[in-house]
């Protein structure tokens, strides 16, 4: 389902959330602090946040709630967010919206009701118009976007122009950023696409659909490694394996 962050300094709630979330089907990873949370939402890609705005300090600073909410959207402007909050004044509603919250829910609360406002959240980023469904969680990436169904991706405000391969591999890489991904995965998807030519200037010979195989890939990596200049992201060939989609150095 989803790949989530719980950020919970109770730990018998924290780990009750987590288990219910869980066996909901989305991949959780934990944090008790507002420390711990950066530290997961830095190096893990996630597909949304639950935070609760009572957190503790960390070393004498104040590291509470709405401290990480704005941190976050510094970092990751279209990471959804969904706040919990034992705080159920209008003004703190306010401010937990103001500050970067897609949703707020006041403790206590149902499960079910929990679940249902994560699933429309989690629905509504995944619309172009919100920040598209595919972003990384590195700094100087999240500005790709692709859209879910169409061979659509935007760098910034700039429309990308990509045939239905380059968005499927793309998105593939995406989706796995920082991890490779293998020829194989790549065809046997392209394998379900109508076949799709490429141009002889590229690598030779008007090779086109599945018969292309590993050739074409090389060629349609090529575009993709021009469209993605200046993006701040690479795609690099590991040899024998495939490819991965890496951030580049500043």
């Amino acid at each position: 389902m989803a790949h989530l962050l719980l950020v919970e300094d109770d730990e018998l709630l924290r780990d009750g959330l987590c288990a219910q979330l869980m066996h909901a089907g989305h991949t959780v990873h934990a944090a008790g602090d507002g420390a711990q949370a950066q530290d997961v939402i830095a190096f893990t890609r996630l597909d949304g946040v639950v935070l609760d705005l009572g957190l503790p300090p960390v070393q004498g600073l104040a590291m509470d709630g709405i401290v990480v909410l704005r941190w976050i959207r510094r970092r990751l402007p279209h990471l959804p967010v969904l706040v919990l909050t034992a705080r159920d004044d209008i003004d703190d509603r306010v401010a937990g919206l103001n500050a970067g919250a897609d949703d707020y829910l006041t403790k206590p609360f149902d499960m079910a009701e929990l679940l249902a406002r994560l699933a429309a959240m989690l629905r509504r980023s995944r619309m172009p118009a919100f920040g598209g469904s595919l972003q990384t969680d590195a700094p100087r990436a999240h500005r790709l976007r692709l859209d879910p169904q169409l061979p659509m991706g935007w760098l910034g405000e700039d429309v990308m122009e990509l045939t239905h391969r380059e968005w499927s591999l793309l998105g593939l890489l995406l989706k796995q950023l920082g991890q490779v991904v293998g020829r194989e995965e790549v065809l046997a998807v392209w394998q379900t696409q109508a076949p799709e030519g490429v141009a002889s200037g590229a690598g030779g010979g008007g090779a086109s659909g599945a018969g292309a195989g590993s050739n074409a890939l090389e060629v349609y990596v090529h575009r993709l490694r021009r469209k993605l200049q200046g993006s701040g992201l690479n795609i690099r060939n590991v040899r024998g394996l495939g490819y991965l989609l890496e951030l580049q150095a500043p």
